[in-house]
């Protein structure tokens, strides 16, 4: 959510801003703005309601702008409506501070009255506005450098942020400030940037220094500083990006959506060989065949996407290891008072590392002693950081907002620990462990053949493009197959679709079916095929149109369903690699064949860095 881009050098700061937040589209916004300075000059300031292209045309493609120095802004509204007032940047009384923030001032009211009994006035309903006041504040009460002001005012401050601030006193300087949400440094050839993200800045470095919890930074055209809490300075060490920048563009395909759907055969690939060699599962040192013994319970926590991981993790790792495995929506599982064995072991998922809810529940289950792994997307990002253990799926960057390369990179991640704790604690044998490594190794294969298929799905799609209500059913796996389907479908075509395990369809969902209704049903798990068909029958019955999705040799599938998709074989705990693919591609053609904004739907944001 939001975007944050910085620059300074010696070059025209604002086409390079607008360059930046262009590429930070993903997160999702409904304003922009810019702030730029020349030399000791006043800062200027344009803004713009809805999409960067307005402000892009209110600046003439920045040129109207003079400066080399500068910061941006894209707003995801939280505090006041989507408006060119509520936008960012925002100013102190007298021009002094100029910022802008992601993230959520909690206690912003409270010292908002504060600032309006010393004499501040505001003029939006942002608590951004406060923020930047309150830096002013202490800079002047206190006759304070940036470094101190920044400080006394994250100790102030309950939330999360990430703070770009252009001070009246320090021309060519940003100074950033960090709690929570992502924020990086880049630096170059007499040039420095501040970025929420490594795309906005690939085009001019790949060097970056990610910036610590509860840590400042200073940069202006020769490098960065860093500051502790305490301001004292603090040293960090560059990390640099290996993807380039051609990954995080579209490469020929209309959408970034289409462009990851047919990268996932390499990003499974990746993904796999970066922790199989020669056959052999190598897991990072922090988790043991020792650790491994010890844990008598997992919990898996996620949101969105990453928690139908969880869901389909689930059933594979009770299936191989015995182990009894728990999987809980992250926003729930930090507000509760669940027991948490002292043997157990939390995971947490997220492609971005800086998913707010699942941050908090890391912290929570840190806290309570509990050993945590996370399988994330994004090098250095806070959950890494934090995380006992790291998993790092090897998906690249992903653009839209629709995950779907990151998605299938985590549930390789979770296939492997299913396998080498399964193997480890004796439930497996060494040629099963063999077995199942081997067919992990034929998935990329058979993705590809998904997708050579995928002219058919634009045709089903453009049938139901004007659907009201779609179901997607399965048991099993199949449920977590048919959860994660149906999110594809609502978030980005925004027809209304739910998931039900298909047993529970006769305890009320059933009264919703009529004439014409979609009824999606997923058929991988053998065991539980005929009762699946069943169920889809008894939907038949009242007036709906079926589509079967099975693996090749279901045929006699045709002789019930309206529509057949079929997906190669594979072993049945892994099925949820190929089901998903065709899944996506249904909601991104029904997406196009409705006109939508496939990459960037409406109200959503990639990286969910607040509550």
């Amino acid at each position: 959510m939001c975007g944050i881009v910085g620059y300074v050098g010696q070059e025209k700061a604002a086409p390079i801003l607008l360059e930046g937040l262009t590429k930070l589209e993903y997160r999702g916004y409904d304003s922009a703005g810019l702030a730029v300075r020349d030399g000791n000059g006043p800062v200027r300031i344009v803004k713009a309601k809805g999409r960067i292209e307005v402000l892009r045309q209110k600046t003439d493609g920045g040129q109207s702008l003079i400066g080399t120095t500068g910061i941006g802004h894209t707003r995801w509204a939280t505090h006041g409506e989507p408006s060119e007032l509520n936008s960012h940047p925002h100013t102190s009384d007298d021009g002094n501070v100029v910022a802008v923030h992601n993230g959520i001032i909690e206690n912003y009211q409270e010292l908002k009255e504060k600032l309006i009994r010393n004499g501040y006035a505001f003029q939006t309903q942002t608590d951004t506005e406060v923020v930047v006041k309150l830096i002013d504040y202490y800079y002047k009460k206190y006759n304070l450098g940036p470094v101190d002001a920044l400080a006394k005012t994250m100790v102030r401050v309950r939330g999360s942020y990430a703070l770009a601030v252009l001070f009246k006193d320090y021309p060519g300087e940003i100074w950033a400030a960090r709690k929570d949400s992502p924020m990086i440094i880049g630096v170059g050839d007499h040039a420095s940037y501040i970025a929420s993200d490594v795309p906005a800045i690939l085009s001019y470095t790949r060097d970056v220094y990610y910036i610590g919890n509860l840590e400042m930074a200073c940069i202006d055209e020769n490098g960065a500083r860093f500051f502790n809490l305490d301001g004292d300075q603090i040293e960090k060490e560059v990390t640099t990006i290996q993807w380039d920048a051609e990954a995080a563009e579209k490469g020929g395909f209309q959408h970034f959506m289409m462009k990851e759907i047919h990268e996932q055969p390499k990003a499974v690939a990746d993904t796999l060989h970066s922790v199989v060699h020669d056959g052999v599962i190598q897991l990072v040192p922090e988790i043991s065949d020792e650790l491994i013994r010890s844990i008598d319970q997992m919990y898996i926590v996620a949101c969105g996407s990453a928690y139908h991981v969880g869901m389909a993790m689930q059933y594979v790792l009770e299936d191989l290891t015995g182990l009894p495995v728990r999987v809980e929506l992250a926003s729930e599982f930090r507000y509760r008072s669940m027991y948490l064995s002292p043997n157990g072991l939390v995971v947490i998922i997220s492609q971005s590392g800086e998913t707010a809810d699942s941050l908090a529940a890391l912290r929570e289950a840190k806290e309570r002693g509990v050993k945590t792994l996370a399988i994330v997307n994004t090098v250095g990002s806070s959950i890494a950081r934090e995380a006992d253990a790291v998993f790092y799926t090897l998906a690249g960057p992903e653009i839209a907002v629709a995950t779907t390369k990151a998605y299938s990179a985590q549930l390789i991640a979770g296939y492997v620990l299913a396998i080498q704790f399964a193997k480890v604690r004796g439930t497996i044998d060494e040629a099963q462990y063999t077995a199942y490594i081997q067919e992990l190794e034929t998935l990329p294969d058979k993705i590809v053949r998904i997708l050579e298929d995928k002219e058919r799905l634009q045709w089903f799609a453009s049938k139901f493009a004007s659907a009201r209500d779609i179901f997607f059913i399965g048991r099993g796996i199949d449920y977590a197959i048919a959860m994660e389907g149906s999110l594809k479908c609502k978030e980005i075509s925004y027809i209304h679709s739910e998931a039900y395990a298909a047993g529970e369809l006769k305890h009320g969902t059933i009264s919703l079916i009529e004439d014409g209704t979609l009824v999606l049903g997923s058929l991988t798990q053998s065991g539980l095929y005929e009762k699946t068909l069943s169920n889809m029958v008894e939907c038949k019955a009242r007036g709906a149109y079926l589509a079967g999705l099975t693996t090749n040799g279901h045929y006699e599938i045709e002789d019930t369903v309206d529509f057949t998709i079929y997906v190669p074989r594979t072993d049945e705990h892994f099925t949820t690699s190929l089901a998903v693919v065709p899944l996506q591609l249904i909601g991104y053609y029904i997406s196009v064949a409705r006109g939508l904004d496939v990459d960037k739907p409406r109200n959503l944001a990639k990286s969910v860095t607040v509550e």
